[in-house]
């Protein structure tokens, strides 16, 4: 019978929050800049000029039929031999907004694409600009629609982010691999690891839906 040792873990618990902490903040980061990223090339795939969704269509279509783990072999091996060398950590970043910033464009023009034509021409009967009717009248309310979708996406980038210790970032995934290789307590170290992806994932599900109480009530706030 297996005789379960924790002991060693918690010995190196310490070297599992470090890496806990470099996931969330490279999630975090790349949620922002992602999101950011995903609201422009939405605006830009709904907008009237199409060599830009031509550009736009051909990102989403890359990223999202290619594996996340090539996509992150070629921004930290394949970069460099145009001259472009980036720390693991930030080759980390670096995919993890662009594979974010693909699948929230698409998220984000269901949401603007779902606001009736007649709303938008409600706002400009009443002379609204075309910024404010963008921001408070389509993309405010298309946020509240695919915000779910958002969040869903979020905790999925989270624990797809356990890839990027394939090009040694700090992250939780590398710093478990790192533990087990000095205890030989593969067992318990994943069971360990397992649980703290399990409270992050839990913990942002809890934080995202509070936000969504306080920033989403009718009538949208400005």
């Amino acid at each position: 019978m297996y005789n379960f040792n924790f002991e060693p873990v918690f010995a190196g618990f310490d070297q599992l929050l470090l890496g806990a902490w470099l996931t969330i903040q490279l999630s975090v980061a790349a949620m922002i800049i992602g999101l950011i990223v995903s609201i422009a090339c939405a605006a830009g795939k709904t907008s009237g000029i199409a060599p830009l969704r031509w550009v736009i269509d051909a990102y989403i279509e890359i990223i999202r039929n290619t594996p996340f783990l090539v996509q992150i072999f070629f921004i930290f091996f394949g970069l460099p031999s145009l001259g472009i060398f980036l720390t693991p950590n930030s080759a980390a970043l670096v995919a993890l907004v662009v594979n974010f910033g693909a699948y929230g464009t698409e998220i984000i023009r269901a949401g603007i694409e779902s606001i009736q034509k007649g709303q938008i021409e409600a706002g400009t009967a009443l002379g609204l600009s075309k910024l404010q009717i963008f921001r408070y009248i389509i993309m405010k309310p298309a946020l509240r629609t695919v915000y779910p979708s958002l969040t869903s996406q979020f905790i999925y980038l989270m624990l797809t982010s356990s890839v990027v210790s394939a090009i040694s970032a700090d992250d939780l995934a590398a710093a478990g691999n790192n533990l087990q290789s000095q205890t030989f307590a593969s067992f318990e170290v994943y069971i360990v690891i397992t649980i703290m992806y399990l409270v992050m994932s839990v913990g942002f599900s809890t934080i995202f839906s509070m936000i969504e109480k306080a920033a989403f009530k009718y009538p949208l706030s400005r």
